[in-house]
């Protein structure tokens, strides 16, 4: 695995649970609005945290942390992904993992293969933004798609969270994005916060009462949709 971060301790990240967030390096994505950039871009700068190290970290923090989460970049990209989870879940801790969803494959095998408590995958858009959305031209959404209709089976607690730009998202894109992920348990629309590290620039926070007529159109289809960061 190729760790790029630790952060030791997180009330926020992992639902009902106390624990800890590694971050992966590289991602497939562009989003423009991507507050990770280096981690994107230059996934090779920068120290690196070794699975030697980050283990021995999860052994003291046995029967203080109950968590670990895995986020990125994207963390199904790293080739030995589900080996670093069965070590995780080997120690005890639960895993939350964050996905964009492209690589449906290892989503399923994760869970599938039980290494895996929680998933929180990015829906970036509508899907006929998706691309404009990823900073991808010719975007295929077809893994993407795949990667919901699983979570949508509830084969696992998982949320759904979509950053809302306010020159990407609005009203239409609420009503198609509804329909692509109708039935969904949990979505959280995210405010965009500049962190000064973008991979794209001119972009701003879509304001608050027009992030609730989104949330409004969204549920008619999921049955909990909350606004983070407003």
């Amino acid at each position: 695995m190729e760790i790029k971060g630790l952060q030791k301790l997180t009330l926020l990240d992992f639902p009902e649970r106390v624990a800890c967030t590694v971050f992966t390096a590289g991602c497939n994505f562009r989003c423009p609005f991507c507050h990770n950039a280096t981690l994107v871009l230059a996934p090779g700068e920068g120290d690196s945290v070794s699975e030697e190290e980050f283990f021995s970290f999860l052994k003291k923090r046995t029967g203080v942390l109950t968590g670990v989460c895995v986020t990125g970049g994207e963390p199904t990209l790293q080739k030995d992904l589900l080996s670093f989870l069965q070590k995780i879940k080997d120690l005890g801790f639960a895993v939350k993992l964050d996905t964009n969803g492209y690589r449906p494959d290892v989503l399923c095998a994760a869970v599938e293969r039980g290494l895996v408590d929680y998933v929180a995958m990015d829906v970036k858009n509508a899907p006929s933004r998706y691309g404009e959305t990823v900073g991808i031209a010719n975007f295929d959404i077809a893994p993407v798609r795949q990667s919901v209709e699983f979570l949508l089976k509830n084969v696992v607690p998982y949320e759904f969270r979509t950053t809302v730009v306010k020159q990407l998202h609005g009203q239409e894109e609420a009503k198609e994005l509804a329909s692509f992920i109708a039935g969904a348990e949990k979505l959280y629309l995210q405010a965009f916060i500049d962190s000064g590290n973008l991979i794209g620039s001119g972009l701003s926070a879509m304001p608050k009462e027009d992030m609730q007529k989104m949330a409004f159109l969204l549920e008619k289809t999921v049955k909990k949709v909350e606004l983070r960061g407003v």
